[in-house]
């Protein structure tokens, strides 16, 4: 399909145009796009086109704040180097959309991150078989051009930004503080 491959951007197009024209622009836009982003990759990225743009897409969904994008990045390239599962929501929420007609009433469940699904990243090693969405031009640079870090964890902050570590007893303290006590705390709010 062309999920991941139109580039999300506000488009003028003349009056008449129909849909192909649009799907055309969008496609001729990423194509200049990856062009750009892919002229700046760092020689260590071995990643072929639809693995990068996966990976973007997977970048693109998981950041809340631009900057923290080539970090997260940073992260998933170091769990695939080791062979670790991706373990990230928005690939599970992507499942999710997938087997119930892109319908999901906003939460993740504990039988969701189990699920077998070649989407879930809780339960398959490696990528997803394709993108999860269209990634913008830094989501591109991030996933092909990672900064250097020991991370191979980061967990939510609930504010848009992330914690990230190197271990996971730093991870799983991490978890306690920003998911599960934040979460008991605004309960008995």
């Amino acid at each position: 399909g062309l999920e991941g491959f139109l580039y999300p951007d506000t488009y003028s197009v003349p009056r008449g145009v129909g849909c192909m024209g649009i799907v055309q622009a969008m496609v001729a836009r990423f194509r200049d796009e990856w062009k750009k982003a892919d002229a700046h990759r760092a020689p260590d990225v071995k990643l072929d086109e639809l693995q990068a743009v996966t990976l973007a897409s997977i970048v693109e969904k998981e950041t809340g704040q631009p900057e923290e994008r080539p970090r997260i990045s940073c992260v998933f390239h170091n769990r695939l180097k080791k062979g670790m599962r991706l373990g990230t929501d928005p690939t599970v929420i992507y499942s999710v959309l997938l087997e119930n007609n892109f319908k999901w009433d906003g939460n993740l469940h504990k039988t969701d991150l189990l699920r077998p699904h070649p989407y879930n990243t809780y339960m398959v090693k490696g990528l997803p078989p394709g993108p999860i969405s269209n990634p913008g031009a830094a989501a591109m640079e991030a996933a092909l051009n990672p900064i250097h870090c020991n991370d191979y964890f980061f967990v939510s902050r609930n504010d848009h930004t992330h914690v990230f570590c190197p271990d996971l007893a730093c991870h799983e303290a991490n978890v306690r503080k920003w998911q599960i006590e934040y979460f008991q705390h605004r309960k008995r709010g």
